[in-house]
């Protein structure tokens, strides 16, 4: 008998101080599986065949299919996580504009903070020994980043949905995670927009078009070419901005409108990338050098409240993610409202 057909499940797994698969990985090793039939899967996924649960396809199986033995149930939550987080990845926009993502294991966190002079930007020469180096002071922020914990509580009696297919389920659950991104977003274009609440809390410099109400190709131009020393390599725009955008005639040249119709992929003379987002005012664009501008803090990933999950079977559950943000330089964002 394999390794991993004897491993006792529990909600102690859930309970280590890692993730669950994590916890299994330990008991079972994949690396252990190099080789053999099994090799590709990790150790929560060999548990699933281990109970012959099929999760996905026209063949998946009921929702009843984790509940028939204790261990198997102790999958379930771990089940409800990688659907709802399959949403996230799903309609997130955040790995396009965060220039890093720092996980913690508290809910206490200071980033840090960099200063550099329009003096230092211009990379003075050391002539000789003995000269001044110019100096990057780099120092802990005071006040700690604002975490928020965003998710929605999962209803539904067992007895309503133990006949339900796991593949129409996780289609539902990843509704849970798309809201989850979506919110996530919001407070990652507040803290652009409005500050951390760090000391770089002072509002994003905000730019008018030149014609009010009226966006030209001159004026992503002029956008653009303020931030230097750093790149405007990402534009986030809410809906009304990006249809302006779509709408100039330098975009609906020939290369650019069959790339667009090819493949959704807009074509811009300066390489930003465009991102549509409702989570932005209406009539606003942000450009940021998305390498520097913007620190992502998480604390754990998609959490369930696994106890109820797996003793009550549903009923009534949390599903949330921690995180929070950060700028690392507040000039590597700027606004323009048209």
């Amino acid at each position: 008998m394999a390794a991993f057909e004897t491993i006792k499940l529990e909600k102690g797994l859930y309970t280590t101080g890692k993730s669950f698969t994590k916890a299994l990985e330990e008991l079972d090793p994949s690396e252990n599986y190099i080789g053999t039939p099994l090799e590709g899967l990790d150790a929560y996924q060999r548990q699933l065949k281990r109970f012959d649960i099929k999760v996905s396809g026209r063949g998946s199986d009921m929702v009843e299919k984790f509940f028939k033995t204790s261990d198997s149930a102790a999958l379930f939550p771990e089940y409800v996580s990688r659907a709802v987080w399959a949403g996230v990845e799903e309609n997130n926009l955040l790995p396009n504009i965060a220039a890093t993502v720092t996980d913690i294991e508290g809910l206490d966190y200071r980033t840090i903070t960099s200063s550099l002079s329009d003096e230092d930007n211009n990379a003075a020469h050391v002539l000789a020994e003995g000269d001044t180096i110019p100096t990057t002071n780099i120092t802990t922020t005071e006040h700690l980043v604002t975490l928020k914990k965003r998710g929605r509580m999962l209803v539904a009696s067992y007895e309503a949905i133990r006949f339900q297919r796991l593949d129409l389920f996780t289609v539902a659950l990843r509704q849970i995670g798309a809201y989850i991104a979506r919110r996530q977003l919001q407070d990652a274009v507040d803290v652009l927009m409005n500050g951390d609440g760090t000391g770089n809390d002072n509002a994003i410099t905000t730019a008018n078009v030149a014609t009010s109400g009226t966006l030209t190709y001159a004026d992503l131009v002029d956008l653009w070419n303020s931030f230097d020393p750093y790149t405007m390599n990402a534009i986030i725009a809410s809906p009304t901005a990006m249809a302006q955008i779509l709408k100039l005639s330098e975009m609906r040249d020939g290369t650019a409108g069959l790339n667009f119709h090819a493949s959704g992929n807009l074509v811009t003379p300066f390489g930003a990338q465009l991102m549509k987002s409702s989570a932005v005012t209406s009539g606003t664009l942000i450009g940021l050098d998305n390498t520097c501008a913007l620190e992502q803090v998480q604390a754990g990933g998609i959490l369930t409240e696994f106890d109820k999950l797996i003793d009550r079977q549903l009923e009534r559950a949390a599903v949330t993610s921690i995180t929070g943000f950060a700028k690392i330089y507040t000039g590597a964002s700027k606004a323009l409202a048209i």
